[in-house]
Order: C-alpha cells, then structure tokens, then sequence
C-alpha cells in the first residue's frame, strides 16, 4: 500500500512544458483512504535544483519538494518505495499546502 509522505520513484514522462520531468523521487501527498481507495494518488515531485519559492520544501542540502508541480498519476508509474519525508518536512508540507489551496 501507498502511503501519505511517503517518498516513491516515479516515472514521470511524457510531460509537456514546464512540467517536471523524468523518473525521479516524489512524495505521496494523498491521504491513505484515498490512496486505499482508487488507482491514483496525489504526488509531489522532488528535485535537487532549490528555488527560492514558497512552494518548495527544502527536505535536506540535495531535495526540495516541488509543490508547484503536484500531479495527480496512476499507480502504475511507481518504480519502487524509497523511504518518507522527515516529521519536520510533514509540518512544513502542511503548512505550505494550506497556504497554497485554502487560505
């Protein structure tokens, strides 16, 4: 089973644009009834390129959640489990999701 801030290897091709692209480490940000529920989850690409947005999470000195990027992907684009976020990072992953799409 996926779980939420979970970090999972995704392929992410074909993209278009500006869109994040090939396989890469990103977090679960669905929640696990979701995740229980249907085919997709709700996912957060990582990268090691850090911008000054608030919209990136900065995990450690080599990964930055890239919440601009969240996609919604099937399944079926996992590769592998590679592990989950720190407690510190799940706080500021809230936090900036609440910023972005409530307040």
């Amino acid at each position: 089973m996926f779980q939420q801030y979970s970090i999972v290897l995704v392929n992410l091709d074909p993209t278009v644009g500006s869109e994040i692209q090939k396989t890469r480490p990103c977090v679960i940000i669905s929640p696990d009834e979701m995740n229980q529920s249907i085919r997709t989850l709700l996912i957060a690409p990582m990268t090691s390129t850090s911008k000054p947005y608030p919209s990136r999470i900065i995990v450690n000195e080599n990964s930055t959640i890239a919440l601009d990027q969240i996609r919604c992907i099937d399944k079926s684009r996992i590769i592998k489990s590679v592990g989950s976020i720190p407690t510190s990072s799940v706080s500021q992953l809230k936090t900036a999701l609440k910023e972005m799409l409530v307040d």
